[in-house]
């Protein structure tokens, strides 16, 4: 009982500083929750995650479940509500479409950044974007689809094929790594149609490399420009992994879109 009298005091004591001092709490830091994408999991952010933390930012690397564009949304929704003071959603490939969702109607997100990601309108597929411009190959690097419990296909890319399609632009044994370790989406995911996205009303900024061979540059670039961004980086050369290849760019396009919201 004595300590929890003394623990009384001392949260009561504090109160009182802080309103002498002005009476405004400290406000809790942009919080940057990023989604990764079909064929990647949350690690796939690590070589950007120390710039950002540098940067004062509070960052929350989610796990995306890659089972149905619906459940996906709900799920980085509830991470969005959970977080106290201002977001911003990150999104890598399918990632961004999940971001377009779950940001709608969500007033604490302020900035949305599509890293080599789908910005879908309301009813697009990222199948159906992603075969509107030549130069996607993903088709022809996927492995034997592996049935689902749900009825649907998950869907992996073939090892032998990762490196040249997914990750051109990354050291090999990285490359293997990420290969070993991917993550499969089910089919149904890319071929649900999207909701009212968010791209509408809150900024965005997007980051993309011209030597993406899983959704073409030009692609992006009309997303980009549909959704009025605010800001379009093209990377010359860079694969689909533009996050994990020039981890520095990313960065940097992220704390500007967090410093627009301060």
């Amino acid at each position: 009982m004595k300590q929890l009298k003394w623990l009384y005091q001392a949260v009561t004591c504090a109160a009182i500083i802080g309103g002498a001092s002005g009476g405004a709490m400290a406000q809790p830091p942009v919080t940057v929750i990023l989604v990764h994408g079909a064929f990647a999991d949350s690690s796939s952010w690590n070589a950007v995650i120390p710039t950002l933390q540098h940067q004062g930012l509070r960052v929350v690397s989610a796990a995306n479940p890659l089972r149905s564009l619906d459940g996906d949304v709900a799920s980085v929704r509830q991470l969005v509500r959970a977080t106290q003071g201002n977001v911003v959603l990150i999104g890598h490939s399918y990632g961004g479409a999940v971001i377009s969702g779950a940001a709608t109607s969500q007033p604490n997100v302020k900035a949305l950044v599509y890293v080599a990601a789908f910005a879908p309108d309301k009813g697009e597929t990222a199948l159906d974007l992603s075969g509107r411009f030549p130069g996607s190959s993903l088709g022809g690097a996927l492995g034997q689809p592996v049935p689902t419990p749900e009825g649907s296909q998950d869907l992996y890319i073939d090892q032998a094929k990762f490196h040249a399609q997914f990750a051109a632009d990354v050291d090999p044994a990285v490359a293997s790594l990420m290969a070993a370790t991917q993550r499969p989406i089910a089919e149904a995911a890319l071929t649900q149609g999207a909701g009212e996205p968010a791209w509408k009303m809150v900024p965005s900024w997007h980051i993309y490399g011209t030597g993406d061979k899983n959704i073409p540059a030009a692609a992006m670039s009309f997303m980009a420009k549909r959704a009025h961004a605010r800001k379009i980086v093209e990377v010359p050369g860079a694969s689909h992994v533009v996050m994990v290849s020039h981890a520095d760019k990313v960065a940097r396009l992220i704390i500007e879109a967090a410093q627009s919201v301060r």
